[in-house]
């Protein structure tokens, strides 16, 4: 592992404070990479920034915020370029779940879902945007899911927003490819964390089974993607997505 590839570079993670995000501010600050943690939990950002400044040469700073809310993602950059003095590297990583049948399924649920899986990428990128276009260099990556790609029964929801920011990731990645920004996304497929953890253990193996790997994946996985996508060596990789998924979705 390289620890200088990201020396001088600024990376902000939302949903950082556990699981995919927090591998993925971890991999980011192992390679030089000052990290500001997003999370709603102000404990749970300071926490995981707390084991970051353990890496040699990055610094980590945790911030609570509603990501889901364009306001409080504006004052959250405005808050992180103050203390950093740039953003490099986004990584969108917040998601949650509310699954259930689309018969049953509340409208706040659907709603959620669309605020923190979707609309809180518009917000984040949009609040970055100027300063790297300015900058000229920036790169985005966007978590997204198998599901997304491949539709999973009780998760219309979810597989609307991760589906919608594959959408809206290619769509942006054509604006901005001029400014030498670029945009991709990564979709996990069965990773273990506390999400998929607390999934049936009948929904679990059924999952397992369509995994030609026959095994889950681990956030450490998805991680080395994103590290590799927002490095130099993807510089002419823009627009694409990447499935860490076993095989699931081949």
């Amino acid at each position: 592992m390289d620890t200088q590839k990201f020396s001088d570079c600024v990376a902000m993670v939302t949903g950082g404070s556990r699981g995919i995000g927090l591998a993925v501010a971890r991999r980011l600050a192992a390679e030089g990479a000052s990290v500001a943690i997003v999370s709603t939990s102000q404990e749970g950002a300071d926490k995981a920034a707390a084991s970051l400044n353990l890496c040699e040469g990055s610094r980590a700073i945790g911030y609570a915020c509603d990501v889901s809310s364009f306001a409080a993602v504006q004052a959250l950059v405005e808050k992180a370029r103050a203390d950093f003095g740039k953003i490099d590297i986004l990584g969108n990583n917040a998601g949650i779940t509310r699954d259930g049948l689309l018969v049953r399924m509340p409208e706040e649920d659907w709603d959620r879902v669309m605020q923190v899986n979707l609309k809180a990428s518009f917000n984040t990128c949009k609040a970055v945007m100027r300063q790297m276009m300015k900058a000229r260099q920036g790169r985005i990556v966007n978590i997204s899911s198998v599901v997304g790609l491949c539709g999973n029964p009780g998760q219309t929801n979810y597989a609307a927003a991760k589906a919608g920011l594959i959408g809206f990731s290619k769509s942006l990645a054509k604006e901005v490819a001029s400014r030498n920004i670029t945009i991709n996304v990564v979709a996990p497929g069965l990773i273990e964390t506390d999400m998929s953890a607390a999934l049936p253990e009948e929904t679990q193996k059924a999952l397992l089974s369509n995994v030609p790997l026959a095994r889950p994946g681990q956030a450490e996985d998805v991680a080395a993607a994103v590290a590799f996508l927002a490095s130099k060596d993807a510089s002419y990789i823009t627009g694409h997505v990447i499935c860490v998924d076993g095989g699931m979705c081949m």
